[in-house]
């Protein structure tokens, strides 16, 4: 049975945290729900590329792919440059992956955005640097 594919894409950084945060968070999303191969990448600056993870995903047992951006919010890289990357128009979301010959469906997903989530972490980052820091 074929899964999902899903492809974390982050911003990329000379510092190497960056990179690592993308990564970890992919794993914790891959062992969180296994009907996904997740795989990450990075809109500069790190490597894979999004056209590199692209293209192994095409070797994958997957009937569509799903890019989701590790992004807060809107922006130029968002509306515009990971669009391009992926061949979709601007304002579009969705297109095709050729895989093998034929077309599976490619989403791309919003990024974070105002999320209740969102302010969860934010107080426990809270309360945790009153802990440690006060």
């Amino acid at each position: 049975m074929s899964k999902k594919g899903l492809l974390l894409v982050g911003h990329g950084s000379s510092m190497p945290f960056n990179k690592q945060l993308v990564e970890d968070t992919a794993r914790l999303v891959s062992q969180k729900d296994p009907g996904y191969i997740v795989k990450c990448a990075f809109m500069n600056m790190n490597t894979p590329t999004i056209q590199e993870a692209l293209e192994e995903f095409r070797k994958e047992d997957i009937d569509t792919v799903i890019v989701v951006p590790l992004f807060l919010a809107r922006g130029v890289h968002i509306n515009r440059d990971i669009p391009q990357v992926l061949g979709l128009p601007e304002g579009s979301y969705r297109g095709s992956l050729l895989k093998n010959g034929s077309e599976i469906p490619l989403i791309y997903a919003d990024p974070i955005g105002s999320d209740p989530l969102l302010a969860e972490l934010m107080l426990k980052n809270a309360a945790r640097a009153l802990r440690e820091r006060l």
